[in-house]
């Protein structure tokens, strides 16, 4: 199987230049709102992304691909596990990447907005993880 991680790359790329953005603005002016929410949305987008991918490498592993269809977020997670695709601890931090999405797609307010702030640095680096592991072990399609 080939898997092309460039769009995920790119997220990871994105959301790390917009966090970097994020911190060099003054918090009391838009830009730093509008940095913020960016960042918010592209770490939705990444931990997508991440999760879309996951599903595709697991059918690799399986001879039954509407069984990994039909798997939660959490579940691709601890497949992807078994398979060393990603380790148990690394897991554990996604699960709570995956807790904190679901907590700001159902309240923008600053509060869970800091909160993701707090978790990207770790996100950003696990992300590029998976992303390698990814790229190496099922290759990368040409565009």
């Amino acid at each position: 199987m080939n898997l092309n991680t460039d769009h995920f790359a790119r997220c990871i790329t994105t959301l790390e230049t917009t966090l970097f953005r994020l911190e060099a603005a003054d918090p009391g002016d838009i830009e730093y709102e509008i940095f913020r929410n960016a960042v918010v949305k592209g770490f939705e987008l990444t931990l997508e992304t991440a999760g879309k991918l996951l599903r595709k490498a697991l059918k690799a592993y399986t001879g039954r691909p509407r069984e990994v269809d039909a798997l939660t977020f959490k579940d691709i997670l601890r497949h992807a596990a078994k398979h060393d695709l990603m380790t148990s601890d690394a897991v554990e931090r996604w699960f709570s990447y995956r807790d904190n999405r679901n907590n700001t797609a159902h309240d923008y307010g600053v509060g869970f907005a800091e909160e993701t702030l707090e978790l990207l640095p770790r996100f950003i680096c696990d992300a590029r993880a998976l992303e390698s592991v990814l790229r190496e072990r099922l290759g990368r399609a040409e565009s």
